[in-house]
């Protein structure tokens, strides 16, 4: 039989031009993942520069990721040539960090293998094989079908892992493309940059109904494709917000917190409320639920004079006066100005005293001597609906109070369901200063006050 012709080489794809790195006596360290979450680090303080000599496991930098700021030692022995980034900037996953090798090497042409797209560690691509002859022309009994492509091979190591480039797995991961599809044009079939900007997932072959089903007269459902960007903006962390982090963080962390939560019932602080401002209406004054909160915290502390305390390390100091702390929100974060020997001031003094240290914060005129020296703090989101919540203890107090909205709900009194208004209020307490039996006491007598209110007027 005739020898059938050989089947031409197949023409190589065209490939990007390759820098060739091989003959280069250096090292390319690239910005390490070192959590799940990082997209980038931040080189906190470098531990050698440019020039310096470094040794295999020495300490080349700490870098600050997205979780803790963390020490990066060198992996390779050599002087220091280039660093990709001063302190205090960002550098992302995968990019240059620096590079290492002998002192006279030439570290620019890997950076520019690096911008030209090549993995720095790859070597350029291999020469393309001549196609094998095809073999001898067979008779054919029917017409041959044309012989399906077969896929190109995708290298993988000898754990089972697909061999490609760190470049090409983020590039590919970014995608949403599975690296294991993406045939690798690298030697031994390595996958790099290239073949992901090259790669074109193939369409799912659609599912062939089973033999004798009937067609769906429904229309397949086409989903439409929704494209959008995610975005995000950083706005520099202000003085007072650093503040209050710092602050709450030391207490949360430091002071052992628990709470007690307990219900009271508001009917007749309702009531006494409205009786009251009808009194001041002349005088131009209005005393909010909080103010009533208020003067009944103080009297309550007085009373249970363990919880107007603080913890001084080796003493505990029990105050004799009564400054409570009101928080209040402002833009930029929260604000506590101090009510002073609040135990000894009327309502409508609490009221008024209130409404202008608040105006004095939320226009940031608040002088130090209206914000410090609190003994006992209130913080209340009633007003925004908020029925219960825990807050942090405001430094150097032993206890706060979050304090609920008023709720109207079905009670029980004398045997009757009723509608009536409650109230949550939970008391956080520091371990070290005030025991449970102790906040316990001083809710119930706080609830004993406010339940009739006549007796914070005496």
């Amino acid at each position: 039989a005739a020898e059938a012709p050989s089947a031409p080489a197949a023409a190589p794809a065209p490939a990007a031009v390759a820098v060739d790195t091989s003959s280069i006596n250096a090292e390319v360290i690239t910005m390490p993942l070192m959590s799940d979450t990082m997209e980038e680090g931040v080189i906190a303080a470098w531990h050698k520069n440019v020039g310096d000599a470094v040794e295999s496991g020495e300490l080349l930098a700490e870098i600050e990721t997205d979780k803790a700021t963390m020490d990066f030692e060198s992996t390779t022995d050599g002087t220091i040539l280039y660093v990709g980034s001063e302190a205090g900037s960002a550098i992302a996953v995968g990019a240059v960090l620096a590079i290492i090798g002998e002192a006279d090497a030439d570290y620019k042409t890997l950076l520019a293998a690096q911008a030209a797209g090549d993995s720095l560690a790859e070597p350029s691509d291999p020469a393309p094989v001549a196609a094998a002859p095809a073999p001898a022309a067979q008779p054919a009994t029917s017409p041959a079908s044309p012989p399906a492509a077969a896929p190109a091979a995708v290298a993988t190591s000898s754990n089972g892992r697909v061999k490609a480039s760190p470049l090409a797995k983020k590039m590919a991961q970014d995608k949403g493309f599975n690296i294991g599809d993406i045939p690798g044009s690298g030697e031994g079939g390595r996958v790099v940059k290239r073949d992901v900007e090259n790669f074109v997932p193939a369409a799912a072959p659609a599912q062939a109904a089973p033999a004798g089903a009937p067609a769906s007269d429904k229309p397949a459902v086409v989903l439409p494709t929704v494209v959008g960007e995610e975005s995000f903006e950083e706005k520099k962390v202000s003085q007072m917000r650093k503040t209050i982090a710092k602050r709450l963080s030391g207490s949360k962390f430091t002071s052992p917190h628990f709470y007690l939560t307990m219900d009271i019932d508001m009917d007749k602080v309702v009531e006494a409320r409205k009786s009251i401002n009808e009194m001041l209406a002349d005088r131009g004054l209005k005393v909010s639920f909080n103010d009533m909160v208020i003067k009944a915290a103080a009297a309550a502390l007085r009373q249970h004079p363990d919880v107007n305390a603080s913890w001084q390390e080796d003493t505990i100091r029990y105050n004799h006066h009564i400054h409570v702390g009101v928080a209040v929100a402002v833009d930029e974060g929260l604000l506590v100005p101090v009510i002073r020997f609040a135990d000894n001031k009327s309502l409508s003094h609490i009221s008024t005293e209130v409404k202008d240290l608040a105006k004095k914060a939320i226009s940031k005129k608040l002088q130090p001597s209206e914000w410090e020296g609190n003994t006992f703090t209130i913080s209340n989101l009633g007003m925004f609906g908020i029925e219960e919540f825990t807050a942090i203890i405001n430094p150097p107090d032993a206890c706060i109070m979050a304090v609920g909205a008023i709720r109207d709900e079905p009670v029980v009194k004398n045997g009757q369901i009723v509608p009536g208004k409650r109230m949550k209020v939970t008391l956080s307490c520091d371990h070290r200063v005030v025991d449970g039996a102790v906040g316990s006491r001083f809710l119930q007598t706080f609830q004993a006050l406010l339940q009739d209110p006549v007796r914070i007027l005496a």
